[in-house]
């Protein structure tokens, strides 16, 4: 009986031991692994999506969601895929990838057609999953982490504000905010990238929120222990001391903290300085997070940190690193100016993380219902992004007109001033193609009325008439906000669209003497129709060709915490808004491009957001980088901010040239001051970097934009500037078939030297340069009165001074000049850029001639698009393209056949083909009489040498 007992109980356990803990299905193979903690996943299922996309989610319980994904599109196909359990793995392998999954533990890797190891997740799985509840509804704050090799940078997230390039190593908060737009989308140089699927605040990087300085040992000024000394100053021109106290924190970074500043404290003629000690606990690096309005400047051991400047309404930050050794002391001071009225500053920290550590990729949300992430691979950076787009949405050929020139102000406030700003560029042939009517051109207390204020705009029908009769189109600011009252808020308010806190708690804007609204809820389907149906009403039935979504973050109380934030747009269609915190802004452009495109299938939709989100760019988006500031600083800090949204998958983004909000000196600049000097250099080289954005556009607060308000016709700056906005329609055919390759190959306009030159460690780093299309180098100038600056020229290839044609060799850098008039630009060896002739708007001498520079030393090609520039008839195959290939063997360039065509398509046009060589230097647009000129019907010609 004994016998019989022990057989029985041992057979039990060996059918318990095969028993698989796996199951395939009709998409993917679910593992239920066999070791987990309460933290961990109990269910982790691997979807292929495609060859080289793979989906994986990972739940706490057996089940998962089935709600569908905000950013990624349906996707019906199912892909071959074979399972084969080898151990405690399970490798499940696609005909280009093959994902390995402990069966234990869950951990993932990745690895590519050869079996090579692309990326793991962490050991035992780094998956976390830790049950929430917010307003009443049950979630999970997740993490997923990841191990990255040591020689790899990683590119993306959406576009931040504190000039950092390369994310290996670093901590990204995403969340949206006036100036950032957090993207969670990162690509690396090993040819992967990562979607993570989720809404809510997030961290890239350390998960821990940055904490107060109170972490430290705190000295003041005196070496007394318990807070620094903070100094405030009323009166700088008497420096008087308003008083002097001990704080242990610096933390007045939105509306809630700024009442712990002392009571009855003028701001208008201010300077508070903190000064004293900081000792750690532990030693490493220390990663600070300043968050800064005014003039402010930090010190640590006497090493400035940071010296900075914006408006007192719209704060920034920067990010700073100190190694500090535990029971040392470091001394600190903060000097800050407030600029005018109740301002913002904090300062935070996170205290050390094993550098081992700190490179793992690292992904966090506050809230989701499950984990759920795409590996995408390909074989370079472009083809990642293809994969991204495939997931979420391609990006539409923006029309050609949105390629040219954008004029725009703060605002033009009447009919007069937007007319006569467009007659005054066409009477001085500047070339344009919009200009842009930004905000409060309603009745003062009708915002969300989308109705022009008469008394201002008497003849909206004929303003919209005359932009267009002057061979412009107009694009105007409609924002998704609503005074208590009006019409439009009334039409949301009884179908419950609105979202109420703000109402509830009497919140007024900044529109004297302040009004109370609130903004409606874009998650919901119907009210996004709604939106659409009112604009549609009163401005598209207008002719008006654009639009200018703002504050779409969304922005109901600027500088409220986040937690306020998350209460003023709570709740949303969809659950909490905890939970889709991030997506507000891909909601709302949704229902526009929709409505448009319903009403009117044949017309592009051109749209302009402050923020963004993935997927955006399936929705005729344009993001620019919101109300930066008139600094150098912002300048610069736009280049590796425009870079990395690009990177992200969102190829059109654009900024506001000159910066939005101004410094006051520049507001005060007289003429023959040198702040009316610096004013014109600093317009001037920020237009130089703004002609090679994917969008070319100047905005900003008072001092005006135009260039003839900005400098007189003699003057270097307008010159300088006229150049470029030549130069940039001269260049129309190469920048127009880019914008085709957009949409037919999945192309990313601004690149990253990284998605160009891999394989040169020395580019990873590079965020002040880059690659505008595949052969133009562009080097922006972003220091007063520099002359000259440092530029790397990536190996393996050679590179042609733009201007002079002569040559320079790559793998090296060099101090390149740089005088005022003109920024450092550079054309790779072996390219080919087609040119067309000066022009005042885009579709203006459509049959004129081109000319074709070849820039030998290579072989190079180029792929010539052409459409009819304003439809949508590209998707149905109405296009044509040219490829032009030079063999440097052969010393030929071949004119290919024309491949397909379309009804207003230029059937003959003339050619003249310019080579350049070290040998004979060209400068672009300059005349020479080395040019062979043929004549081409649309069949192929061969040119020699």
């Amino acid at each position: 009986m004994k016998s019989f007992i022990f057989v029985f109980i041992m057979g039990i356990l060996m059918l318990s031991c095969s028993q698989k803990n796996w199951e395939q299905t009709s998409e993917g193979v679910i593992i239920y692994p066999k070791q987990k903690t309460d933290q961990q996943a109990q269910t982790v299922k691997i979807v292929p999506v495609h060859d080289e996309i793979i989906k994986v989610s990972a739940s706490a319980t057996k089940g998962f969601s089935t709600q569908a994904s905000l950013i990624v599109l349906p996707h019906q196909n199912t892909v071959p895929f074979q399972v084969e359990e080898d151990g405690d793995q399970l490798l499940i392998s696609t005909a280009k990838t093959t994902v390995k999954v402990s069966i234990q533990t869950g951990e993932v890797q990745f690895l590519d057609e050869n079996k090579e190891l692309l990326l793991q997740e962490k050991e035992n799985g780094g998956k976390q999953l830790v049950p929430v509840e917010v307003d009443g509804e049950k979630a999970y704050a997740t993490r997923q982490i990841f191990e990255t090799a040591a020689d790899e940078a990683l590119y993306g997230l959406g576009q931040h504000q504190a000039d950092e390039m390369n994310y290996k190593g670093k901590n990204e908060e995403l969340f949206q905010y006036n100036t950032k737009v957090s993207v969670p989308f990162i690509v690396s140089t090993k040819n992967y990238g990562l979607l993570w699927d989720n809404y809510s605040l997030s961290r890239f990087g350390d998960p821990r929120p940055y904490e107060q300085i109170n972490q430290f040992k705190l000295y003041d000024a005196n070496g007394n222990e318990g807070g620094l000394t903070a100094t405030y100053i009323d009166n700088t021109e008497e420096n008087h001391v308003f008083t002097t106290r001990k704080e242990a924190t610096i933390d007045y970074e939105n509306l809630e903290t700024i009442t712990k500043f002392p009571e009855g404290f003028d701001f208008n003629q201010a300077q508070i300085v903190w000064e004293g000690e900081i000792e750690p606990e532990e030693s490493g690096q220390f990663r600070f997070l300043l968050y800064y309005a005014g003039y402010t400047k930090i010190w640590i051991n006497g090493k400035l940190m940071a010296s900075k400047w914006r408006t007192a309404w719209n704060p920034s930050v920067a990010k700073f690193q100190y190694d500090m050794k535990a029971g040392e002391k470091y001394h600190l001071k903060l000097d800050w100016i407030p600029d005018g009225g109740v301002s913002y500053i904090g300062l935070k920290a996170l205290s050390p993380v094993a550098p081992e550590l700190q490179d793992d990729i690292s992904f966090y949300s506050e809230m989701g219902d499950q984990i759920d992430y795409y590996f995408m691979k390909g074989n370079n950076i472009d083809e990642v992004i293809g994969h991204y787009r495939s997931l979420t949405g391609k990006a539409q050929v923006m029309p050609k007109w949105a390629m040219g020139f954008w004029q725009s102000r703060e605002r033009y406030k009447t009919q007069n001033e937007l007319e006569s700003t467009l007659k005054e560029f066409r009477k001085r042939k500047i070339p344009i193609d919009n200009i842009v009517q930004d905000w409060s051109y309603w009745e003062v207390d009708q915002w969300g009325s989308h109705e022009f204020d008469k008394k201002r705009f008497p003849d909206a029908q004929g303003m919209v008439d005359m932009v267009h009769e002057n061979n412009a189109r107009l694009l105007i600011s409609v924002w998704p906000k609503f005074y208590l009252g009006t019409e439009h808020y009334n039409e949301f308010d009884k179908n419950g669209w609105m979202y109420k806190q703000a109402i509830n708690d009497s919140i007024r804007d900044w529109i004297y003497p302040g009004y109370i609204g609130s903004f409606y809820d874009a998650y919901n389907a119907d009210a996004r129709q709604l939106f659409w149906e009112q604009i549609d009403e009163h401005l598209y039935e207008m002719g008006i060709d654009a639009w200018w979504l703002d504050a779409t973050e969304p922005d109901i109380l600027s500088n409220a915490s986040i937690e306020y934030r998350k209460k003023l747009m709570n709740p949303t269609a969809l659950g909490s808004s905890t939970q889709y915190f991030n997506a507000f802004a891909l909601m709302n452009a949704k229902g526009i491009y929709e409505g448009q495109r319903e009403k009117n299938p044949k017309d592009r939709v051109f749209i302009l957001t402050r923020s963004g989100f993935a997927g955006m760019q399936r929705y005729g988006t344009t993001t620019w980088s919101g109300d930066i500031g008139t600094t150098w600083e912002d300048m610069k800090a736009q280049i590796s901010a425009g870079i990395n949204f690009s990177m992200s998958g969102l190829p059109y983004w654009t900024m506001d040239i000159g910066g939005f909000c101004v410094q006051k000196k520049f507001e005060r600049a007289t003429e023959g001051s040198e702040e009316m000097a610096e004013w014109r250099e600093l317009n001037t080289r920020w237009y130089q970097f703004g002609a090679f954005a994917p969008l070319f556009r100047v905005h900003g607060q008072f001092p005006y934009r135009e260039i003839y308000n900005i400098a007189p016709e003699n003057h270097p700056a307008y010159q300088s500037m006229l150049y470029y906005n030549k130069l940039r329609y001269r260049l129309m055919p190469y920048i127009y078939s880019l914008t085709g390759a957009v949409y037919h190959d999945d192309y990313t306009l601004m690149r990253g030297l990284a998605m160009d030159f891999a394989s040169d460690p020395a580019v990873l780093n590079i965020g002040d340069q880059f690659m505008f299309g595949p052969s133009l180098l562009v080097c922006p100038v972003y220091k007063y009165k520099a002359t000259k600056r440092a530029v790397y020229f990536p190996k393996n290839t050679g590179w042609y001074n733009l201007y002079s044609g002569a040559f320079v060799e790559g793998g090296q850098q060099l101090d390149v000049k740089a005088p005022y008039e003109r920024m450092p630009l550079f054309v790779r060896e072996g390219s080919i850029i087609p040119v067309g002739p000066e022009i005042q708007y885009t579709d203006q001498k459509k049959d004129a001639p081109i000319d074709i520079y070849v820039y030998s030393g290579k072989d190079a090609s180029f792929k010539m698009y052409e459409d009819e520039g304003t439809t949508y008839a590209y998707e149905s195959g109405e296009f044509c393209t040219i490829n032009f290939s030079y063999s440097e063997k052969d010393n030929t360039l071949k004119i290919g056949k024309r491949e397909g065509s379309y009804p207003e398509m230029t059937e003959s046009r003339v050619f003249r083909i310019i080579k350049v060589s070290p040998e004979n230097p060209v400068a672009l647009l300059k005349q020479t009489k080395q040019v062979k000129t043929v004549n081409y019907n649309g069949e192929e010609i061969m040119v020699s040498w």
